[in-house]
């Protein structure tokens, strides 16, 4: 691990900096760039020694729930007439998380000094995403710092439940698939090498199901290291290649392409471009630095070529719902209601609304795909128990058959 200084810029220009601990100089450029940032200057300031390398931080991150805070509480405190100095001294002697407190404690010590607070933010681009600081700086701009702070502190909660539901529905699933497993995997180490041991002492004919079931047995015994390496490799290699812009396009149209998770993968990209263009919009921020924002922050290729080339209509002067009407990766009621929203001049409420239609139909999606699975996992789970039962005692009984 190796501490760098970067400094990086967006779509509007407008220049971050910070310091960041990553891998190395390509896993920060890649960070960068999911944030929406392109890359001016990086250097690397020292490198961390193998020990820390290999030991992992614990305490150097924030999580949502501690930015959630941090934003409702600023909100208030502002609301109320605290100057802003003051209120963030409060908030860094409140915090638990010591690493968060250092955060704040610089973001004081900038604001101090003269800086902007969307500016002191933009030096810690791992903590305040792009969207965030792009939030606070339109809120100075015009002066509802607190009310866009407010609506801020309530979409990140949002965000967090619905991403807590999606979560939590699969947590059984998991669990029942994991123990399955784990039940398997001891079956086969421990106690079907015993049983060989017997089936070679007594001579019995063993039938082909546990002549499969011993050499999988074996298998796993003797070349258990292979199989994590294997493992390992494969998860690693899948991820060096999801990095690259030809894996990402890849393995993001498989993805779009499934029966199933391909539909709740759409509706939760939809909800996301929904939600964060309407908070965009909706704090003033020009209608085409909100969808370059958001483009850039999608996690779809298709989507986000599906922006660019809204983007471009939109700068020749096409209304918004034109180009997403013809795009048959945006379903039907995005360009209808967009055009409603630009008609009426309420695009930040349609938007609005709109991410809330999708973050329901995504929770239906992914409670109707929990609620099969459960069967289909305990069918599977019944087969293997059937046919591993089955293999264990196919031997004894044509062993008792010969008497």
């Amino acid at each position: 691990m190796s501490l760098y200084n970067f400094s990086a810029k967006d779509i509007t220009g407008k220049k971050y900096t910070g310091e960041v601990e990553v891998l190395d100089e390509k896993t920060l450029v890649a960070t960068l760039q999911k944030q929406g940032l392109t890359p001016v200057a990086i250097k690397q300031k020292n490198s961390l020694s193998l020990k820390a390398a290999v030991i992992p931080k614990f305490g150097k991150s924030v999580s949502s729930s501690e930015i959630v805070g941090f934003t409702r509480q600023l909100s208030t405190m502002i609301s109320a007439g605290l100057p802003l100095t003051d209120a963030l001294v409060i908030l860094e002697k409140q915090s638990k998380n010591a690493y968060f407190s250092r955060i704040i404690g610089e973001i004081v010590a900038d604001v101090e000094g003269g800086m902007a607070l969307s500016s002191a933010l933009s030096k810690h681009i791992g903590v305040f995403d792009v969207v965030y600081i792009k939030l606070v700086e339109a809120g100075e701009t015009g002066g509802v710092l607190d009310k866009i702070l407010i609506k801020l502190a309530e979409t990140l909660e949002k965000e967090r439940e619905f991403k807590s539901k999606t979560k939590g529905a699969f947590i059984y699933p998991s669990i029942v698939v994991g123990v399955m497993i784990l039940v398997m995997s001891i079956m086969m180490i421990f106690v079907i090498p015993k049983l060989t041991a017997l089936y070679t002492e007594i001579g019995a004919n063993l039938p082909l199901p546990t002549k499969v079931l011993i050499f999988v047995s074996n298998f796993m015994r003797n070349f258990w290291w292979l199989l994590i390496m294997m493992t390992v490799g494969a998860f690693y290699g899948l991820r060096v290649f999801a990095k690259t812009e030809k894996g990402s396009r890849i393995i993001s149209v498989f993805v779009l392409r499934l029966p199933i998770w391909g539909k709740i993968r759409k509706t939760l990209i939809l909800a996301q471009f929904t939600r964060t263009l309407g908070l965009l919009i909706g704090a003033g921020i020009p209608i085409i630095t909100a969808l370059k924002v958001v483009a850039d922050l999608l996690a779809s290729p298709s989507y986000r070529e599906g922006l660019d080339y809204a983007i471009s209509r939109v700068e020749r002067g096409s209304p918004l719902y034109q180009p997403l009407a013809t795009n048959p990766i945006f379903p039907p009621i995005i360009g209808q209601m967009l055009r409603v929203g630009e008609e009426t001049g309420k695009m930040d409420e349609v938007l609005g609304r709109l991410s809330v239609y999708f973050e329901g139909e995504g929770e239906n999606l992914i409670r109707n795909l929990t609620t099969a699975l459960e069967p289909v996992i305990l069918v599977v789970l019944g087969l293997g128990v059937g046919v591993l039962v089955l293999s264990i005692i196919l031997p004894i009984y044509n062993l008792t058959a010969q008497f």
